[in-house]
């Protein structure tokens, strides 16, 4: 959704003055600054902010891109920040081409400048009053300067568009020593007239080929008291011509991305590439087609749909070229590469997503990750657990096949069963005792590494039981009971006296002192303490629920989580609180749900509803979510729960059915089928009565994947 003044809402008052209703598109309902707020205030927060630096955002970016793409053209206003973009800041730096929404990347930052200015000295001011952005497009006006500037992209290619002042001098600052990662080397050079190439190798090597319709006066290096860039300064022209900047980028070579220039953006005008990004990003979104909700809704859930589809990014060139795992050029001609995605967040719901709207991607990513694991024999991970197998198998389940399953199940399996350099950190005595031993120790503040070992054994068990579903699907019975075993691994690391899961030590005794109420970054538990630890066994939760003496027991737990106060503990990226539980960071997402297993649908919708209504447009501005969106994660739990379904074990090819915010819903799947969802009766309790799938009577709390293409589900609610 554009900002105040917009173009677009100038066209809608236009249409209504004339007594004509407007066409409604649904990139109209996307906001892409929601996200790039803090949280700054103690009732936000749970605590007081004592800290100088600012807690972690949802570190989200509102600059154009394509879903998937190579390209994210956005603002940068201060580095080594989140995104590098927040929107309580006032200046901005640079416009970088690449973004994740996390402390990575922003790679090759250009910036327009005339003027007084120098490497020590060149950001501008800006004003939200004159930003604007939707899919495919992102405008600010840059006040020291006064420069509009406008951007939009292609999947490898990005379109500067920059409005001087009359009779200014038009130049353009290479902040190509910048980014959020350390740079280790850069160059630019003049290619042409009024062409320059070069690269930047920071988390990789970016190459870039850019023309302008300005000719190069001079391009030199420019060195300050602290920074240094490349400065170019264009000839004098037709003064009432925007400078324009056509780029072509590469992960591969120079000579790719002047390739990549040549098919995407050579000869095309930017209000082109911008009509195309949109009917693009239009064209995704409203695969899934809502009825009733209020404004504010739709316009959360597709923002937030929107978020879905911003990672991974691609790295293949239109030659098929790319940097295996290896790291020596490969090529493909029937597949696309991609980065590996942000598996410890997003396996959880962004990637079924993914795998339902656009199972062709999915299935480009998963061989991207096989081919990535070349180099070591194991599948990649990310961060945290070896989430790779949930997100393979719940693909493989739900219909995905353009990738080799035999070779991928393979490196899973290693991951699993063959502890090495490269697979599961302490696999090897997960395997011989069954759970990950805790380091030894009295004193542990919260940035403390430790082994994060009760996390990592309920984790390792899921997806032990995940690798297991293709274990099934191939045949390979004696692997299958192996892991199976091993899935319930996580009742080794569940202590009875406490009823929490807690850290074990190598003699097999519990962690002491144990406080349920302390947060830890790495110690026993994963960036949580154990109240946002509890009932993680989305494979089992009838074994977990067995695990205390009765459903009245889990229910006092349940409650007491939810009502239990935030001790007031300062933490990073532990914001959004309902009682101990913290909707800011992912450990706990899917405790909510563990209500229905013991006959409390309606506390868990209560939750839910909660959530819904009040975590995902905070702060002053309106625009801040609970905690970080982690590529997608935070967002796309928003869209499943809005839609009444949510993904409680997401290498199961089924969903946990929920009370939808919309009276109606249809889902056109990538694979061609439909899910269609229908909410009934006025549910002011938000109880579900009964669940119906094509006119047959859902037992349970859940309905299968194959169950529902090409039928409807009705919830019926009171």
């Amino acid at each position: 959704m554009t900002k105040k003044y917009s173009l677009i809402a100038a066209f809608v008052l236009l249409l209504s003055s004339c007594g004509e209703k407007p066409v409604e598109k649904v990139t109209d309902y996307v906001n892409p600054f929601l996200g790039t707020a803090t949280l700054w205030n103690e009732e936000d927060l749970g605590y007081e902010r004592t800290w100088k630096v600012r807690t972690w955002g949802a570190e989200t970016y509102p600059g154009a891109t394509l879903p998937f793409s190579m390209v994210q053209l956005s603002p940068v206003t201060m580095y080594h920040s989140g995104s590098g973009y927040q929107y309580e800041d006032s200046t901005i730096c640079g416009f970088a081409h690449t973004n994740k929404g996390h402390w990575n990347l922003l790679h090759l930052p250009f910036m327009p400048a005339c003027g007084e200015f120098s490497p020590d000295d060149y950001a501008s001011a800006f004003s939200h009053e004159n930003e604007s952005a939707r899919p495919g497009y992102y405008q600010v006006f840059l006040e020291r300067y006064g420069i509009n500037a406008e951007f939009t992209t292609t999947l490898r290619c990005g379109f500067h568009k920059y409005s001087f002042p009359e009779g200014s001098r038009k130049q353009l600052i290479l902040d190509i020593y910048n980014a959020n990662n350390k740079v280790r080397s850069c160059d630019v050079k003049q290619c042409g007239p009024n062409a320059l190439g070069g690269y930047q190798f920071a988390e990789g090597r970016m190459c870039f080929y850019a023309e302008s319709n300005y000719r190069i006066e001079s391009l030199e290096k420019v060195q300050g008291k602290k920074h240094q860039y490349y400065l170019v300064t264009f000839a004098d022209g037709d003064e009432n011509q925007p400078l324009e900047l056509r780029a072509g980028f590469s992960f591969v070579s120079e000579e790719n991305a002047r390739e990549n220039f040549d098919a995407e953006i050579r000869g095309r005008e930017f209000d082109q590439i911008r009509t195309d990004a949109d009917k693009t990003w239009e064209e995704l979104l409203s695969r899934i087609e809502i009825e009733g909700g209020t404004p504010r809704q739709k316009n959360l859930f597709y923002s937030c749909l929107y978020r879905t589809f911003l990672w991974p990014v691609l790295r293949s060139d239109v030659n098929g070229e790319y940097l295996n795992g290896k790291f020596q050029v490969a090529q493909s001609q029937t597949s696309c590469n991609y980065t590996t995605p942000s598996l410890w967040d997003d396996y959880r719901n962004k990637l079924v997503m993914v795998e339902l709207l656009c199972p062709e991607v999915a299935g480009d990513i998963i061989s991207s990750m096989t081919d990535r694991g070349s180099r070591t024999g194991y599948m990649p991970t990310f961060f945290h657990g070896d989430h790779s197998s949930p997100f393979i198998a719940g693909a493989y389940l739900r219909g995905v096949r353009n990738f080799d399953l035999d070779t991928t199940y393979k490196m899973l399996l290693r991951n699993a069963l063959v502890p090495g350099r490269g697979g599961r950190p302490f696999l090897d005595e997960y395997l011989s005792r069954g759970y990950v031993a805790e380091i030894d120790t009295t004193w542990v503040p919260f940035d403390v590494h430790g082994k994060a070992a009760a996390t990592k054994t309920v984790e390792y068990a899921y997806d032990d039981y995940a690798t297991a579903l293709l274990a099934r699907e191939l045949g390979d019975t004696l692997s299958y009971n192996i892991l199976m075993e091993h899935s319930q691994n996580y009742k080794n690391v569940f202590d009875p006296s406490t009823g929490f899961i807690r850290g074990r030590l190598a003699s097999g005794e519990w962690v002491t002192p144990f406080d349920p109420y302390y947060p830890y970054f790495e110690f026993m538990y994963r960036e949580a303490n154990a109240w946002q630890s509890l009932f993680f066994a989305p494979h089992d939760y009838k074994g977990m629920i067995e695990l205390y003496p009765s459903h009245e027991a889990v229910e006092a737990k349940l409650d007491s989580l939810f009502t239990e106060p935030w001790r007031k503990y300062e933490v990073h990226n532990l914001t959004g609180f309902i009682g101990n539980y913290c909707h800011g960071n992912q450990p706990g997402h899917s405790i909510p749900y563990t209500y229905y297993f013991i006959g409390r649908q309606p506390k868990a919708q209560k939750v839910i509803d909660n959530l819904l209504e009040n975590y995902y447009d905070m702060g002053e501005d309106k625009l801040a979510y609970a905690g970080m969106d982690d590529a997608g994660e935070m967002s796309t739990w928003y869209v499943f729960n809005a839609l009444g379904l949510y993904t409680f074990s997401p290498a199961d090819p089924e969903y946990i059915v929920t009370v939808p915010l919309f009276d109606k819903v249809r889902m056109h799947l990538g694979d061609g089928s439909l899910f269609t969802i229908v909410k009934k009766g006025k549910g002011l309790e938000r109880r579900i009565e009964s669940i119906t799938c094509g006119g047959r009577k859902v037992e349970g709390w859940f309905v299968g994947h194959e169950e529902l293409k090409n039928k409807t589900l009705t919830i019926k609610v009171d």
